[in-house]
């Protein structure tokens, strides 16, 4: 599967943005997707988790509270809602797939074995 980012840009602390990941492709259904995040001289980091039918989420702790994933398989995407945005969630998201791996663990899967976008840049700045 081919999965496409969308919906970063700059935004004020505090502020709100939502991100998107449209996949193209047959049976998005059968993927689980996580968006990771990779911030300026640091690792890429999970940030959220969503199952296939979308009836499961995981969180990381850093974001727990204030960004929400969901997905429309129907419309092949997963969206990331953040809200009361830090500058230290500046960073490039990026979301994954994976039709082998369950949501609760792409956190720790070996990211060779998963499918990625090309990721969306989010800015928290005045």
């Amino acid at each position: 599967v081919q999965l496409v980012e969308s919906g970063g840009g700059l935004v004020q602390p505090g502020g709100s943005l939502r991100l998107s990941c449209a996949a193209a492709g047959r049976a998005f259904s059968s993927y689980a997707v996580a968006w990771f995040r990779q911030g300026p001289g640091k690792e890429r980091e999970f940030v959220a988790a969503i199952t296939r039918a979308g009836y499961g989420t995981y969180y990381s702790d850093s974001v727990t509270g204030r960004f929400m994933i969901s997905r429309d398989n129907a419309k092949n995407t997963v969206d990331l809602e953040m809200t009361n945005l830090k500058p230290e969630d500046t960073a490039v998201y990026v979301c994954a797939g994976s039709d082998i791996v369950d949501a609760g663990m792409l956190s720790t899967t070996s990211h060779s074995l998963l499918s990625w976008g090309q990721g969306t840049q989010v800015t928290v700045s005045f």
